[in-house]
């Protein structure tokens, strides 16, 4: 049992953003639990993205607070490691795929210090994991969309965070990504990690996640997936434009949910 005493991975208190004063999330309160794969859902629009870019410091909040294990975010970036939406990165940047892993070794090292032998060796670790030790003398420019997150997960992974965030890992990737992002999911549970992932695909929520969050400009529901990824919250937060016909959920008028949000 969580008490507030306890610092938990990510503690969000009355956050509000907005975008020329239209807000998008609005007095956002969440505590999520240590050890937990945490899918974030909710309609397009409904500032998926936007929650986890506030809670780094990515975007201004209007109000509201945000820790991580109990301290601001710009005390505790080195235990938080972050993947963000594919379409986002500036892919024709001339750099290597090793290279980009090795950025993520920079939050232990410090930006005056360089990479060692060692850290290129867990760089290439990270890459195995992902399956893409092949590819680390690749441009980046040069890979698919699929290898391109998976190099970005190896990124993730050499940063040897506590807590990460990714936004829309699963969008557009081809099956091999998918199986390993899998694979990487397990593997952070496994290490008792904490991870928050952005997704869209409500029908493998229950499959890849144990926590979720419904989020529609404000917390509809979080919790265990078993007891909060329900019908009535589902429809609390999609509302009219949902249809639950048996184990698949719609989208009314245009087929099953899976949609991309882009805030």
């Amino acid at each position: 049992m969580m008490t507030d005493t306890v610092a938990v991975p990510l503690q969000v208190r009355d956050l509000t953003v907005a975008y020329q004063k239209k807000p998008v999330l609005r007095n956002v309160n969440l505590r999520v639990p240590e050890g937990k794969l945490i899918a974030i859902v909710g309609p397009n629009g409904a500032g998926k993205s936007t929650l986890i870019k506030a809670v780094q410091g990515l975007i201004p909040a209007a109000s509201g607070t945000a820790e991580i294990y109990g301290k601001p975010f710009a005390q505790q970036r080195k235990l938080v490691g972050y993947v963000p939406q594919r379409e986002s990165v500036d892919w024709d940047f001339p750099t290597d795929a090793l290279d980009v892993v090795l950025m993520g070794r920079y939050g232990r090292l410090g930006w005056f210090r360089r990479p060692g032998k060692a850290d290129r060796q867990f760089a290439m670790e990270c890459l195995k994991k992902v399956g893409m030790a092949d590819y680390a003398d690749r441009q980046i420019s040069q890979l698919s969309g699929g290898q391109q997150q998976r190099v970005f997960l190896a990124r993730a992974l050499a940063q040897e965070a506590q807590l990460y965030f990714m936004d829309e890992p699963f969008a557009g990737v081809d099956a091999s990504t998918e199986r390993a992002i899998i694979q990487l999911l397990g593997d952070l549970k496994k290490q008792q990690k904490t991870v928050l992932v952005v997704h869209h695909d409500l029908q493998t929520v229950a499959e890849y996640f144990d926590w979720v969050v419904l989020l529609n400009r404000r917390i509809i529901a979080a919790g265990p997936v078993q007891e909060t990824f329900t019908a009535e919250n589902l429809q609390k937060t999609y509302g009219g434009r949902l249809q639950i016909l048996g184990n698949q959920v719609l989208l009314a008028n245009s087929g099953p949910i899976g949609e991309d949000d882009a805030t």
